[in-house]
């Protein structure tokens, strides 16, 4: 992951000034996610501990992504707030297909900016088909397991390039 994320961040960030980088790059997405984990988790303990709340407790332990859902269970506007949460999740996966797309595109065509719309289309739909085969081979077991398996090849690429600094 790390290369592909490397390569998207730099391509985004070209032009932009090295202040700019370490705003939008560091400062905004660890701040933001200090707030997440601070207020929500926070408010996850509280619910177990302090009110009582079991079912979250135990869903955390059983099924962690089904967990957030029962967490809001205990929160006005409950509907709404499972249709916010079910957006942004749909948001995270979609931008994260399109980037991965994207700098897969850029490898496969030596580091060209502007491919054809198809390229990246197919790039795109080859990623969403392969996860779709192994959610329903295996499930989401497969799939973290092959994405384990599939870094393997770029954490060797990784310790060459660190020997190849030295």
């Amino acid at each position: 992951m790390g290369p592909f994320v490397g390569l998207f961040i730099a391509r985004i960030s070209r032009g932009r000034t090295i202040r700019e980088f370490v705003i939008g790059v560091l400062v905004l997405p660890t701040a933001f996610t200090l707030l997440w984990m601070t207020v929500f988790g926070n408010s996850a303990i509280d619910l177990i501990y302090t009110q009582g709340v079991d079912k979250l407790g135990q869903m955390v332990s059983e099924n962690a992504p089904v967990a957030l859902f029962v967490f809001l269970e205990n929160f006005p506007f409950q509907q709404l707030l499972n249709g916010i949460a079910t957006l942004m999740v749909v948001v995270f996966f979609v931008t994260s297909c399109d980037s991965g797309a994207m700098v897969v595109d850029m490898l496969c065509s030596h580091g060209k900016n502007n491919t054809p719309v198809w390229q990246r289309i197919y790039w795109a739909v080859a990623v969403g088909l392969v996860s779709a085969i192994l959610l329903t081979a295996g499930g989401l077991n497969a799939l973290q397991t092959m994405t384990i398996a599939s870094a393997l090849p770029f954490a060797i690429i990784l310790l060459m390039a660190m020997i190849g600094l030295c």
